[in-house]
């Protein structure tokens, strides 16, 4: 097959039975399915794909039209946050994410404030008409908005010149706290009491989120996010039928949220599924077409703790993703957060990331470069219908509370979750800079120190507060707020309410937690005994014979914070075994080729099992000799796709036995 790109046999003219030829060359007799793979949804994935001639060009968000640049803020202390807000909107952000510590987003930061004067600092010189301006409170939603209404009120800010949305979530929050409300109408009535008050204060708030993230984090499939989304914005426009608000409006008041990953394809293929999705529900409400702005948010749930400089590669590939499938405004969690609060350069990072790729790359100059891509649009088109297939699942059990009720949700999730956690185990789904890779020199990157803010106790609620209805307990709430009453004056009330308890809970993990957590074992026995964890490589044969496979297992051990030593050449079994007795080591694995192994690895194992060894792996399967390798003393075998988390943790059980220590949960988080 000709490379050239010109003349009559040029690159471009193979068909498709030209490539698949090649390919089976290629394979030299190995079936074609070896090259497909599936998506965490089961979703096939071909190793070729022709051009889609079907999928004109879609005008993503308008004539060259950038995304908003958002940047998320979440420091504490309300100076502080205003000091890094300016920066972000000097420096090329054109929106913020205000994240408050009550937000299921915060990861224990989050902007603290007890009032409007706390409202005004941390908003002290940003020109809000002139951004787009997202927050998100968890159970304070509703005293947020109440001050930031007020806000505008008292500064004279048309309300309608404000891009605000609200991230009014409580069906994510149900599903990650486990608890409810018996009647969730008595929730409902404040929501559209809220909403209802907005809109004849002025403000075009989107208060109602369907938002990604909490079933992302807690283990969703692309598809499963992409349900849920859906699920939550169907059940947001049913309880907007209760309110005056016109039928055609109610999608105004509502807006999507959904997760981009470093899965290229699939982030893509996600955003455009989304807008597919929603205008079905639409034509299924015959309610009219009308564009739903999607926000995209890099996700928390792929980021490391341990070598998180990987992590803005992660973010970029995510943000490019997303771009290019057509997001209206993203917002990028800086390479840090899964360490701390992250600081100023982490931030500048973060907004760069999107800066770069809109100003240098002119990514969004480009009119939908996704469009005609046979991956792409054979991903987005697998996505849709399982998404929807599970929509419907959720619609059939009574919708999104009724499904979370019966714990339909969470099990879906969790199984999801348990098999990627099996990949994750088995490094089938590797963690670059984790599970594989590891650096145990790594450099520890800056973080903010936080302060402990003392904040009011709750307060009792007014007497006087009008009913939620038609915008009277809202407005009122708002007026109080201009007033100066505190934030704990402005909430629903709902706590004393009869609630169910008994609903299943989500759980959010980031992927790298377990390898994460046993190099946090590995750095707390080194300080409890002034011992690094090592295992010895016993390296059998020449270097040919042992190089490639030492290097795998030394990788294998480092991601649990184990250091390997001892590779080197041996002349003799006697050289071997000194070197091992040298390193002071109580672990060591057998390392060389199959062949070299049928020769030497029985007595090799025999012989450091004598030395002392007190657990001895052998790198690779054991074959047709295992039961003679289990008798000289091999203990477990260290191979791709073992399960090498149980394998590392047992590691640490044994050095943990040998060296009489017994960590606590708390030495090793410290």
């Amino acid at each position: 097959m000709p490379n050239s790109f010109t003349g009559p046999d040029h690159f471009y003219t193979s068909d498709e039975e030209a490539w698949w030829q090649a390919v089976d060359k290629a394979l030299k007799g190995a079936p074609r399915q070896k090259l497909f793979g599936a998506t965490d949804d089961g979703l096939e994935i071909a190793p070729l794909y022709a051009r889609r001639l079907d999928t004109p060009a879609r005008a993503l968000r308008g004539a060259q039209q950038d995304w908003s640049v958002v940047q998320r803020i979440d420091i504490p202390d309300a100076a502080q946050a205003n000091a890094q807000i300016l920066e972000d909107l000097e420096g090329g952000a054109s929106g913020l994410d205000l994240v408050f510590s009550g937000a299921a987003a915060a990861y224990g930061n989050g902007i603290q404030i007890e009032d409007l004067a706390g409202l005004e600092t941390l908003l002290k010189g940003v020109q809000l008409n002139l951004i787009d301006l997202r927050f998100e409170a968890g159970r304070e939603n509703i005293e947020v908005l109440a001050l930031l209404l007020a806000y505008l009120e008292k500064h004279g800010i048309d309300p309608a010149s404000v891009r605000l949305t609200a991230g009014f979530d409580p069906y994510g929050w149900i599903a990650a706290n486990g608890v409810a409300l018996k009647d969730m109408e008595n929730a409902f009535r404040h929501f559209r009491d809220a909403i209802v008050s907005a809109h004849a204060f002025g403000s075009p708030v989107r208060m109602m989120k369907a938002d990604g993230r909490i079933w992302h984090e807690s283990g969703a499939t692309p598809a499963q996010e992409l349900a849920l989304v859906l699920a939550s914005a169907t059940a947001h426009m049913r309880m907007l039928e209760g309110t005056v608000l016109a039928p055609e409006t109610w999608a105004d008041r509502i807006s999507l949220s959904v997760i981009a990953e470093a899965d290229q394809i699939g982030t893509i293929a996600k955003a455009r599924a989304i807008r597919a999705l929603w205008s079905s529900v639409l034509d299924g409400a015959g309610l009219p077409q009308t564009k739903m702005p999607l926000h995209m948010s890099t996700s928390f749930r792929m980021l490391t703790r341990r070598d998180p400089w990987v992590n803005l590669l992660r973010n970029t590939v995510a943000v490019f993703a997303a771009g290019v499938g057509g997001a209206d405004s993203i917002s990028v969690l800086p390479h840090t957060l899964a360490v701390g609060l992250p600081d100023g350069f982490a931030r500048r990072l973060a907004r760069n990331t999107q800066s770069i790729l809109l100003e240098e790359s002119n990514l969004a100059k480009v009119t939908d470069p996704a469009a005609g891509s046979g991956a792409i649009e054979d991903r987005t088109d697998k996505l849709c219908g399982s998404a929807w297939a599970f929509f419907q699942e959720i619609e059939a059990a009574g919708g999104l509370m009724d499904a979370i009720r019966k714990g339909l949700v969470q099990d879906r999730i969790a199984a999801a979750r348990d098999t990627r956690a099996t990949d994750i185990a088995r490094r089938k789904r590797p963690i670059t800079g984790v599970s594989e890779f590891p650096d145990l020199s790594e450099k520890s990157v800056s973080v903010l120190i936080q302060k402990d803010t003392d904040l009011a106790g709750l307060a009792p609620s007014p007497q006087d507060l009008p009913e939620p209805g038609n915008g009277e307990r809202f407005t009122a709430l708002r007026k109080l707020a201009l007033k100066g009453s505190p934030l704990q004056h402005l909430g629903m009330r709902l706590d004393q309410l009869p609630r169910d308890t008994s609903l299943k809970t989500l759980t959010a993990a980031r992927l790298a937690e377990p390898f994460e957590a046993l190099r946090a074992k590995a750095e707390a026995f080194e300080t409890s005994t002034a011992i690094a964890p090592k295992v010895f490589l016993a390296t059998l044969g020449n270097l040919a014979q042992f190089t490639a496979r030492a290097t795998w297992t030394a990788n294998a051990f480092a991601a649990g914070g184990v250091t390997p030593v001892g590779m080197a050449v041996y002349d003799t079994l006697e050289d071997l075994v000194q070197a091992y007795r040298d390193s002071g080591a109580v672990l060591a694995c057998l390392v060389s080729s199959d062949e070299v192994y049928a020769e030497q690895a029985v007595a090799a194992a025999g012989a450091l099992k004598v030395a002392g060894v007190h657990q001895l792996f052998l790198a690779g399967r054991p074959g047709a000799t295992e039961t003679e390798l289990n008798a000289a003393g091999i203990d477990a075998y260290l191979f791709a796709g073992c399960d090498l988390l149980a394998l590392l943790g047992a590691a640490h059980d044994r050095l943990e036995a040998v060296y009489g220590t017994e960590l606590t949960d708390l030495e090793v988080q410290q």
